[in-house]
This record gives C-alpha cells, structure tokens and sequence, in this order.
C-alpha cells in the first residue's frame, strides 16, 4: 500500500510540475507577444528625425517576426531584418518628411555581396532626395566600408580602423580529417570546374576551380573598387595601390587617402549631428532605429485594386519536402507556384531565388512548375547573391532574369557523392557488418555504406550523373534559347559573376529586385496593382512547434562549433543524403 501512495505521489507531483512549466513557456511566449506588440506601438517618430542604421545582425531575404528574439530560447532569440523591409524603409525614409537624414552606424555587416549592392543602390536613391548620410565607424570592415562610401562623409574613431586589402575567398580541405575518421568520399561528377567536392576527395584547390574563383572574384573586386571610386571621387588605379600597398591601417591614415574625410569622437559627432539637424546643444537628437522604423502607410494595401504582382521567396539549399525560411522544399514551393498559376488575381510573379542548389530530384520538381507558370503568365526571376546550380536549375524556364553584377551563378554541372566507411566502422569503432542479398545490386547506396563501390557500381552511377547533367543542359538551353552544345561550353559547373553570366546569356539584365518587379508590371501590362509576397509567413506559434527540434539542434551545433559550423554542416548532409547533387562548389564567403 505504501508504494502505491508513493507512485500516486510522484505521479501527481510529475504532472503537477509538467502543469508549471507549460504554464512558465506560456507565460513567457505570452509575454514576449505583448512586450513586442507594445513595442511596436511605442515606435513613435518625431519630426526633424534621423534614421540610424546598424546592420549587426543576420540579414536574411525576407523579414521573419520573431517575438521570441529578446529570449534566451535556444534557436529562438537571432534578431534579424529581411532584405526586403530594409529595402523599403529606406526606400519609406527618402520621402518621409520626419526623417532629415541617415546615420549609418557600420562596423560588420553579415551579407553577401549582392545584398550589400541593393541596399547600396537604395542609400544611393535616398540621396537623391537631398537629405544627408552620414556614416560613423569605430572599425569598418571592408564589406561594412562599402555601404558606408555612400555616404556624403564619413568619419572613424581616432583610434579605429578602415580595412581596406582588397578581397579573398578561402575553401576548407577535409580531406585530411576523413582520413583520420577513416571515411572515403566516393565521387561521381560531370563538369572540369565542378568542384564542389572538392574539399572531401583533395587538401587543395585543383588549376580549374583556381581559375574561375580567380575569375568571379575578381569581377567582384573591380565593382567593388567601382563603387567606392564612385563615392569617394578616388580613382580605382589608386584605390588597387592603397589595398595592395596595405596603406591604410589606421584612422589618419584613412583621412589622408581619402577613405574618410575626419576622425570623431562619439560626443563630436553627436555635436555635429547637433548642428546639421539645427538644434540647440542641450537638447536630445531625435532617433530611431532601422529595426524599429514603419514609413507610414507602408504595408497598406491599394483599396478596390484586384491585380496583384507576386513576389515568391526560394531561399536556401533545395530538398524534398517542405523546407523552411532558410532551405528550398520542393513540396512547399511547387505548392506556392501552382497556387500562383491558379490565381486570377495574380498577374505576374517575380521569383526571388537566393540558392546554392541542392538536390537535382528536387530542383526538377520545382522547374517542371516554374515552366507550367510561365505558360499562363509573365515570369521573372531576380538573383540575390547566389543563384547556382539547382539555384540555376529553378530559374531557367523563367521568361527573363535578373542579377546583380556581384551574384554567384551558373555551376550547371552535378555530382554524386558515395561515402565509403569501411575503415571507420571496422578499424576505428571496431564494428563489421554482414548480411544476405536477393540480388547483386541490392545493398548498393543502401545500408551502413560499409564498403567502396564496385567498378561496375560506379561505371552504374557515372551513367546517372551524366543523364542528369544532358537534362540540366537542356532545361537551361530551352530556356535560354540557346544550343545544348554553347550551354555545355558555358557549363562544366564553372561558377559565373553575374557580369559575366549577363555577357554569357545565363541573365538578361543586371538589376536588382525593384527592378525585376518593374519587368513584370511591364510584362503584365500593369500600371495599378498591389504586391503580395509569398509564401505566408508562420504564426509564432508555429515558430515555434513547428520545427522546434531542428531549431534548437541547430542552436546547439553553431553554438558548439562556431566559424567551422558550415562545414560541419555540409559534411552532415553529404554523409546523411549521399546522391546526386546539383549545388555550387562548397561555401563560398568573400571577405
């Protein structure tokens, strides 16, 4: 009898203390709501207002709202700004008669190079509405000093810095460690510059893959140079000398070559500010911050206008399935495309690709809707700062598309990857396996890939990766309007700028997401008409349960392995989902 009592206890007291921290997470959950929505309406702009711009955290395409940001729960407090609201509150700023001017507060900036072009291009229009930018920096990287050359001056703490050493890439070798895991990497592919495996079969970069990142990265660099020749009145002859000489490397140093106009304080330049908005010293600088900042009646749609432009969102590496905010799933986005197809009121659809590729079963499922979509109405694709490979794949079928001159695309190639992990199980763990076969392929691709493949095996799998690679070809030459042959000539999974894919005819304009929607008014014929983005953003809720599993692995994996998570990461998925691929070689991060 007493050990009934006592399991009756503890059962009562286990549900009991489940009850609280429900009750707890829901009062948590609940709270942040209220404290984001109250701070929301608490976001007052006063006149004579100057928008401060710091862009240290994660910028993503689209903005997700994550009430739960100011939480420590694991996966669920990154602060983060989509491409897209950065873009129109600036955009929101040039004509707001509340804000006087921009202060970009720079230091990092998270980006690719791409994104780092749009918001450029829109610091550059707000400019045009004769307010001022001013930019101010305790350091600058070289990716946050290109942004800042927007500005009409710029100014750096005494003791700061400006870098400025011109551009480089570096690509992981982890050959040497799969050696050590006694794991082989077996490697099928089509394409002399496919070099996205690379990293698991070499420890360095073989003469072609050398050659096209020298290539793309340099027509990175020169618009770089151009861009800041342009705001700064330096000509890029003498912008190649300050970066390969290393001359500037302090802030004076910064002053004299003309990378910044002074060195400030902090209290001087809030004087400055002080006397640019015209308002006495004892009084306080009226503020508000990009993440805070809603132009007044910007999410307001047209009343009594049916037409609408869609903008459809594809971001991350492509999969079966549903996806997520930051991985393509074919499910998810081929359901969206239909949908668009099948909406009278939808006229046009911009499809917004920021993609390395992924899986070419599933890159096909989503062309295959992208070409049904086309047939019904105007489509227009716009590349953020990848769009290769599967990224490629998906935007093919498109009627037009459009990059910036720093997007990574192209790579139209493939691969398989067949981890082989005979030693690791046998010689490190110390595990054998055996077992009883119907038939002489049956345990290939399959089971603990405890042994390398057969000649016969292998000569199977080249075969399929070819096949892939003749479809790939001829989605892009059909779409393209070219010969399979000139699409095999500019393929080999070679990676193009977005200049270079503009002279190749891989894209048909350099411009950035204003522009692509531009087209597809034109197309459409329209000149009144409401945008609507897709796919519809997740309730916090769902934020929350929905993938909560994956989040917080991810949380604890980025959190464990800092920098080198990414390559983790890859490493994971390869070994995870061996197969045939179409994505761009490795990650590419040009710092």
């Amino acid at each position: 009898m007493r050990s009934f009592f006592k399991y009756v206890l503890a059962t009562v007291t286990g549900l009991i203390l489940t009850f609280l921290v429900f009750l707890l997470i829901g009062a948590i959950i609940l709270g942040a709501m209220i404290g984001s929505a109250t701070s929301d309406r608490a976001t007052v702009v006063a006149d004579n207002s100057v928008l401060h711009i710091r862009l240290d955290h994660e910028i993503t395409e689209r903005t997700v709202p994550n009430p739960f940001e100011e939480l420590e729960i694991p996966g669920f407090t990154t602060k983060s700004l989509g491409l897209d609201d950065i873009l129109d509150r600036i955009q929101g700023a040039k004509t707001d008669d509340r804000i006087e001017g921009i202060l970009l507060d720079l230091s990092g900036v998270s980006a690719g190079f791409a994104t780092l072009q749009e918001i450029r291009d829109a610091l550059m229009d707000f400019k045009e509405s004769d307010k001022f930018v001013l930019s101010y920096g305790e350091t600058y990287t070289q990716k946050a000093y290109y942004l800042a050359s927007t500005a009409d001056k710029i100014y750096v703490n005494p003791e700061g810095l400006i870098d400025f050493r011109g551009l480089a890439t570096q690509i992981p070798f982890l050959k040497g460690t799969l050696d050590k895991l006694g794991v082989e990497m077996q490697i099928v592919k089509v394409g002399t510059y496919k070099s996205a495996v690379e990293p698991f079969i070499q420890d360095r970069m073989s003469e072609a893959n050398r050659e096209q990142v020298d290539a793309y990265l340099s027509h990175i660099y020169r618009h770089f140079l151009s861009g800041i020749s342009e705001g700064r009145g330096i000509s890029v002859d003498s912008l190649h000398t300050i970066a390969d000489e290393m001359l500037v490397r302090n802030a004076n140093d910064a002053v004299q070559y003309g990378l910044a106009d002074e060195v400030l304080y902090k209290d001087q330049l809030i004087a400055l500010l002080k006397n640019e908005l015209d308002i006495e010293e004892d009084e306080d600088i009226n503020t508000v911050s990009l993440l805070k900042y809603a132009p007044e009646g910007a999410t307001k749609r047209k009343a009594g206008v049916r037409d609408r432009i869609a903008v459809l969102y594809a971001n991350g590496e492509i999969s079966g399935g549903e996806g997520s905010e930051t991985q393509i799933g074919s499910e998810k986005i081929s359901r969206e495309l239909r949908k668009l197809r099948n909406d009278e009121r939808v006229k046009a659809v911009v499809f917004r690709i920021n993609s390395p590729g992924g899986s070419a079963l599933a890159s096909d499922v989503i062309w295959r809707e992208v070409d049904l979509l086309k047939k019904e109405k105007p489509v227009i694709v716009s590349m953020g700062d990848v769009a290769a490979s599967g990224g490629y794949y998906i935007a093919a079928a498109a009627d037009s598309i459009f990059a910036q001159p720093n997007t990574l695309t192209g790579s139209i190639g493939v691969f398989g990857t067949i981890p082989n992990l005979k030693e690791l199980w046998n010689e490190k763990l110390g595990v054998t396996f055996d077992g009883v076969k119907t038939a002489q392929y049956a345990d290939f691709m399959g089971g603990a890939f405890d042994r390398p493949m057969t000649a016969e095996e292998e000569r199977i799998m080249q075969l399929e990766v070819n096949r892939i690679y003749n479809t790939f070809v001829k989605r892009v030459a059909d779409g393209r309007n070219m010969s399979e042959d000139r699409v095999d000539s500019i393929g080999q999974g070679r990676v193009w700028s977005g200049e270079q894919a503009l002279e190749l005819g891989l894209v048909d304009r350099l411009g950035d997401i204003d522009d692509a929607i531009a087209a597809a008014a034109y197309a459409a014929e329209l000149v009144n008409y409401n945008l609507v983005k897709y796919p519809a953003i997740k309730g916090p809720f769902d934020m929350l349960l929905g993938t909560s599993k994956d989040k917080i692995s991810t949380w604890l994996l980025q959190r464990e392995f800092g920098a080198a998570y990414q390559h983790v990461s890859k490493l994971k998925t390869l070994l995870r989902e061996p197969g045939v691929q179409a994505r761009i070689p490795y990650d590419i991060n040009v710092y």
